[in-house]
């Protein structure tokens, strides 16, 4: 652990800013831009400082610091990350300094106070990733609330003090619910005889719950995120909010706060109701697959560039939700890696939009038509950003929606079919739409004099765009950091119980022949391990009661990578992957 309390630093720097901040004076406008960039600046670059010391061969928590905080109560300062929140971090840091740069012509009114409220939902967000105590966690998760609701409230569209209020009403109402659930599992974990009574999630992964415990409070939770995500039919609120926050504010929605949704099912609701995500696994995912046609279906029928984006975002996170109900080694690390695309894709999307709108003042797409001649370099860029939106091999979203469908397809084909209609249809809408708005003849005379991108719009989306196609061409690095996590979960989730936060991938030398070299043996040692794996199958009396019992049995803690898990589900034996840490890659 670094003797810096980097974790801390890297959350609460913004706030720093916000000091600085108070101290100038409104009028210094551009002074104000210029420092909330260079904040969100530095945050991002001391964010990159937790992926490089970052281990890859520890599925646990990282960087954790732990402070009392209200003793009595038994709530801490405790915070941490693994490998699924660390890029979620890394995303927020990212995509904070992007929106704040988009600002700088977007927001005229009250700079000082828009500025503000962005550095601080920064925090709000990164608290809501690293923290590890459900009180902290439940702070973080209701806190990050007010400065979105100022920034659509105060800089939003015609109709921001409706879609603000409906936003903050289905975010609160289901905020409640979660925190009746903490409460719950508070009491519960003292209940029983030598019980500590805690708000610790690692301690809590490993409470014993009954069945019928574990999914009313599974509901509780799952609402609650559910509406943040949002899946069908909790979305009502997110087009409203998109169609009317400025643009760094739907950036940031559709980039990190969605993510906070998903990340709640990840971080929560998994481990901590192992039996009831087993059982609620069928709806959470006809849920998804319902999310998924529907978004796609009504985003093909809207006339508005901006809300067609956003009931995009419905479509897009069922692919999330139901990669990581597969509870598959792809399917969860094509949801972890979606999440990712996700909020480069679409936060591209509203960022092209937003500056289209600058410029035109309209966002319908009957007012546009034949602009890939006037604005070249904006063509190009919204074409890359559509064809990622889709899913083109070579491009970010192709990558995270394969290994969702791999992984969906191994478990239920059905799923598979119906969720890849839902590529299909983006390629509808997202190509109907670019040809609508880039294409054919200029109807309207503004369009004629429209400018191309600027030099400081150039910076904002090239950093973007970068990724996009980093992304598609070399996912590894970015599935390689939250295998080990990965792997540790789905163990977690089939065995009901939680591993030691200090669990780690057997070192090189404990690894003996890699699962190529078995391979290449001839399979005589796979195959042995196969055939002692199925005499332990027919013992066992059916694969439905093999379960968490034959996985802890024969593999214990070992395994310990995304290919390893690959190889359990498929042969029954679980072979460890060669990497040591992050110079393996």
């Amino acid at each position: 652990m670094s003797a810096l309390p980097i974790l801390s630093i890297v959350t609460f720097l913004p706030l720093v800013g916000v000091a600085l901040l108070l101290c100038l004076d409104r009028q210094r406008e551009a002074a104000i831009k210029h420092l909330a960039f260079g904040v969100s600046v530095v945050t991002f670059l001391a964010s990159l400082t937790l992926y490089g010391g970052f281990r890859l061969d520890v599925a646990g928590m990282q960087f954790t610091e732990r402070t009392p905080w209200i003793g009595w109560l038994g709530a801490e300062y405790h915070v941490g990350v693994d490998g699924v929140s660390l890029l979620l971090v890394l995303l927020t840091t990212f995509l904070s300094a992007v929106a704040i740069l988009s600002s700088y012509s977007a927001v005229t009114a009250s700079v000082k106070e828009y500025m503000i409220c962005m550095l601080f939902l920064e925090t709000g967000m990164l608290g809501v990733f690293v923290a590890l105590d459900l009180v902290l966690f439940y702070v973080f998760w209701e806190g990050m609330l007010i400065p979105m609701y100022f920034l659509i409230g105060i800089w939003g569209g015609p109709r921001r003090i409706y879609a603000t209020i409906k936003f903050f009403l289905y975010t609160m109402a289901g905020g409640v619910l979660m925190l009746v659930g903490i409460i719950v599992l508070y009491f519960l974990s003292g209940a029983g005889p030598g019980g500590e009574y805690t708000f610790d999630l690692l301690k809590l992964s490993g409470l014993k719950l009954p069945f019928h415990t574990q999914a009313w409070l599974f509901l509780a939770f799952a609402v609650a995120f559910a509406i943040k995500v949002p899946m069908f039919p909790f979305h009502t609120w997110l087009p409203d909010a998109h169609v009317e926050a400025p643009t760094a504010g739907s950036v940031i929605l559709a980039g990190v706060l969605l993510k906070m949704g998903t990340y709640g099912f990840l971080r929560f609701a998994l481990p901590l109701f192992p039996d009831a995500t087993a059982y609620f696994t069928p709806l959470i995912s006809w849920l998804a697959i319902i999310g998924i046609l529907y978004g796609a279906l009504v985003s093909m029928v809207q006339p508005d560039l901006k809300k067609l984006v956003a009931y995009s975002s419905v479509s897009h996170l069922g692919f999330v939700m139901l990669g990581i109900f597969a509870l598959t080694a792809q399917g969860v690390a094509g949801a972890i890696l979606q999440m990712i695309n996700h909020g480069l894709s679409t936060g591209a999307l509203f960022l092209l939009v937003g500056m289209l709108y600058e410029r035109r003042h309209t966002r319908m797409i009957e007012d546009f038509g034949g602009l890939a001649r006037i604005i070249p370099v904006f063509t190009a860029a919204f074409m890359l950003v559509t064809l990622s939106s889709i899913g083109l091999p070579g491009l970010n979203g192709f990558v995270g929606e394969f290994l969702i469908l791999v992984g969906t397809f191994r478990v239920n084909v059905l799923y598979a079919v119906l969720a890849t209609a839902g590529i299909i249809l983006a390629a509808v809408y997202m190509l109907w739409m670019f040809q609508r708005v880039m294409f054919g003849p200029v109807t309207q005379g503004e369009n004629r004099s429209l400018i191309d991108l600027t030099p400081r719009e150039v910076a904002v989306l090239t950093p973007v765009l970068v990724l996009i196609v980093w992304i598609g061409i070399y996912p590894q690095p970015f599935l390689r950091t939250t295998e080990a996590s990965v792997t540790q979960l789905l163990a977690q989730v089939q065995r009901g119980k939680a591993p030691s936060a200090e669990f780690r991938v057997p070192s090189d030398a404990a690894r003996g022949m890699t699962a190529a070299e078995q391979r290449g043996a001839g399979g005589r040692t796979a195959g042995s391990r196969q055939q002692a794996a199925g005499s332990e199958h027919g013992r066992a009396g059916g694969p439905e009661r093999r379960g968490a019992r034959e996985l802890r049995r024969l593999h214990g803690l070992r395994v310990a990578s995304l290919a390893a898990a690959i190889d359990v589900e498929r042969t029954g034996s679980a072979v460890p992957s060669a990497h040591g840490g992050r110079h393996g890659d």
